[in-house]
């Protein structure tokens, strides 16, 4: 992606946290603690969401294109840049942000799959025009929801697996279609979930691959339907998303070797599709109310 992201004085180019070296697709994610200072950014092919971090409110200067904004950042601000415009941010005192890129070309294949211009069908032309809005500041309590989750996985380093990181996207992606659309786009409301042949081809896949790392294009390939139909429909089908049924299931896999006694715990966490002896553990625990050694004894 072409993109041009300059620092001006006082500032640094490094994020605390990045998601750069990850393997995340269609989106990059990066936490920045700043000193005073000033910085130019332009992204070709990305979106740019900005969300305060900062425990106290700072003075921002904000200029997108032709347009200013000066006002006190707080807390849970959400600032939004579509792609293509340049962009010039100076603040007066210490900065924490979360910085979300996501691909623009990535947000019209979710357009495409998942909005309707009138009829209930897709028109490929208007969801190639799509564009955002821009928004120096404001309130989103869902879109900082979805950015502090991106953020937690970030700092465990993708521990959720690829199938976490993909929904998430994807639902952040619908978020800024349904909100921040430059032009009025009707959202598509499925009044049906999968059949239950679809339901049994996902969940027999997810058995035999439980320890590998699904991704959300599997299960989407599988049934030849996009990851936004999958994720909606299946979750209208069993009261969960792929990503919550995958997870319970690797926990029931675990008891279920965790009883028989005779694999180490961490053995059992690669078993059953978790990364670590600690990623099993805190799963476990948050599922169960109790970790897998003392599951073990009881």
């Amino acid at each position: 992606m072409k993109t041009l992201f300059t620092h001006l004085a006082g500032t640094t180019d490094l994020p605390i946290w990045s998601s750069q070296a990850q393997g995340w697709n269609h989106i990059l994610v990066e936490q920045f603690q700043h000193p005073p200072g000033e910085e130019k950014s332009h992204f070709s092919e990305e979106h740019a969401i900005c969300l305060s971090l900062a425990p106290r409110p700072v003075r921002l200067l904000q200029i997108k294109g032709s347009k200013t904004h000066v006002g006190l950042q707080s807390k849970g601000d959400v600032s939004l840049t579509p792609a293509k415009i340049p962009s010039y941010f100076r603040w007066e005192s210490d900065d924490s942000c979360l910085q979300i890129r996501i691909a623009s070309q990535f947000i019209q294949t979710v357009a495409r799959e998942t909005i309707s211009a009138s009829h209930g069908q897709v028109n490929a032309t208007d969801s190639d025009r799509l564009e955002l809005r821009l928004e120096f500041q404001t309130r989103d309590p869902q879109l900082e929801a979805i950015g502090m989750m991106l953020l937690a996985e970030l700092k465990q380093e993708g521990i959720g697996g690829k199938l976490y990181i993909e929904s998430l996207s994807n639902v952040l992606a619908v978020h800024l279609i349904r909100q921040y659309a430059a032009s009025k786009s009707r959202f598509i409301v499925y009044e049906s979930g999968l059949s239950e042949r679809q339901v049994l081809q996902v969940v027999e896949y997810i058995d035999v691959h439980l320890h590998q790392d699904i991704k959300l294009a599997d299960l989407a390939t599988l049934l030849n339907i996009s990851k936004s139909h999958l994720s909606h429909r299946f979750k209208q089908s069993i009261g969960m998303t792929p990503y919550q049924y995958l997870l319970q299931q690797r926990i029931e896999r675990a008891k279920q070797l965790l009883k028989k006694g005779d694999r180490s715990i961490m053995d059992i966490a690669f078993l059953c599709g978790f990364n670590s002896h600690s990623h099993l553990s805190k799963q476990f625990r948050q599922l169960t109310g109790m970790t897998p050694k003392t599951y073990r004894v009881n």
